[in-house]
């Protein structure tokens, strides 16, 4: 029974240790409130990233429109949005600047820097990213996954704005979200 206590305790001492330093490193930097600066130290701060935008297939042609916003409360450092296929693109692709392949079927791209507040009111106003890419199969429709992969550490209570699924056939319409 004590031997089973010591194991507990060192258990809890460690995870302790770890949230103590994940706390950490998540930081209270210039983008946390006034509250998480004043006394909630290795409070991450909360934001809101959405993603709004329209995607588009036809003829192996795939074209993606992307809105990155923030509605806050905090800022974001860095956020990165990840682009999921259901079918894998062609092998020479020309992408954004801030773009990379991430694999067959998956794009990533910095957002940068998102102040609170952008995207708010009645005009979408974030960072715009446009994506014309091909597809290296013949298809007759296309899902894009859409959601973040960074967001500086923020907890963000909202993820039905940035975590998207769209089904596009390939009739050249525009499939909005």
């Amino acid at each position: 029974m004590v031997a089973m206590r010591r194991a507990l305790v060192a258990v809890a001492g460690a995870a302790m240790a770890v949230v103590g330093v994940a706390g950490v490193s998540a930081g209270v930097g210039a983008n946390a409130s006034a509250g998480d600066r004043a006394g909630g130290a290795g409070i991450a701060p909360e934001a809101d990233v959405a993603y709004h935008g329209h995607v588009m297939v036809r003829e192996g042609r795939l074209g993606v429109r992307l809105v990155v916003a923030n509605h806050g409360p905090s800022g974001v450092a860095d956020a990165t949005v990840r682009l999921r296929f259901s079918v894998p693109l062609a092998g020479a692709q020309v992408l954004p600047s801030g773009c990379l392949r991430a694999g067959p079927d998956e794009v990533l791209c910095g957002a940068g820097e998102l102040r609170a507040g952008a995207g708010t009111g009645r005009s979408l106003k974030g960072r715009g990213l446009d994506l014309a890419l091909r597809v290296a199969v013949h298809t007759v429709e296309v899902t894009v996954r859409i959601d973040t992969a960074w967001n500086g550490g923020a907890s963000d209570r909202n993820p039905q704005n940035n975590e998207h699924r769209v089904l596009a056939p390939a009739t050249g319409d525009r499939y909005f979200f």
